[in-house]
């Protein structure tokens, strides 16, 4: 068995001016690096035994904190990016809300679809699996990084998790 905590990345620039980053590689705000910090406790609480992150810089400076007090390897990886939303890149977060569940299998324009964001989940969770079994892990990412949580371990349809208003929490646990 895995045990999967995931934890959204700590609050962006972006995030504060209501703009969908997606793919941008933005960085944290001042309440951003102040919310890693807070993220070093409930890591240290959980066993974490190793960390995998988004590669965008957003998630990996979430994470290099508990990393580093942890002792424990951090891991970037593409496959937990949130979806590249094109040419909505950078667009009001409610502009790109609005075209969501148009794009689970159509992609936004010149970038991606949710369906492909779930699809990079499970090859994630399947090489998770095979690597790192009996592991307590922490998975820092994205919205989509969480619909393919959602998805893959729970499988709740994509419609749902796309759908369902995010609220923030303290971490989100699975187990595989």
């Amino acid at each position: 068995m895995i045990e999967i905590w995931f934890e959204p990345h700590s609050t962006t620039t972006d995030n504060e001016a209501a703009l969908a980053s997606g793919w941008n590689d933005v960085d944290l705000s001042a309440k951003g690096v102040e919310q890693s910090q807070q993220l070093i406790e409930r890591a240290s609480e959980r066993g974490i035994e190793v960390i995998f992150c988004s590669d965008l810089q957003r998630a990996v400076k979430t994470a290099v904190p508990s990393a580093n007090a942890l002792h424990i390897p951090v891991y970037p990886d593409e496959r937990l990016r949130e979806c590249d939303y094109g040419d909505f890149t950078q667009r009001p977060k409610a502009e790109v809300d609005a075209e969501k569940l148009k794009r689970i299998t159509e992609p936004f324009q010149n970038g991606e679809s949710y369906q492909q964001t779930i699809d990079r989940m499970a090859n994630f969770i399947g090489w998770l699996k095979e690597n790192f079994d009996n592991k307590t892990v922490m998975i820092i990412g994205h919205r989509a990084t969480h619909y393919g949580l959602d998805h893959n371990l729970l499988g709740l349809p994509i419609e749902q998790c796309i759908s369902k208003e995010f609220t923030w929490q303290p971490g989100w646990k699975y187990e595989i």
